[in-house]
């Protein structure tokens, strides 16, 4: 994790821009020596959002499968999936 103070966006959002974008890695505003923002590119926003939907969905199915909630064995899946594909 990078940190900057916030006064780093204001006078050169370009250089901030490009450290997120080339280091792919959320760069830290500070305030008054505090955390207070987060800046990260949109490639890395979407994977973030993409990953936390996907734990999301996984938790759900782990959640079934704790209730005995009955699913769908792997053949019946690549059944199903063959099916749509043809």
């Amino acid at each position: 994790m990078i940190i900057k103070p916030s006064t780093a966006i204001r006078n050169d959002y370009a250089g901030i821009s490009a450290l997120a974008h080339e280091t792919d890695t959320p760069v830290v505003l500070t305030k008054n020596g505090e955390s207070d923002l987060v800046v990260m590119s949109y490639e890395a926003f979407e994977r973030r959002e993409e990953l936390l939907r996907l734990k999301a969905r996984l938790e759900t199915a782990e959640q079934m499968r704790l209730s005995g909630v009955e699913g769908i064995s792997l053949e019946e899946s690549r059944r199903r999936l063959e099916a749509l594909y043809d």
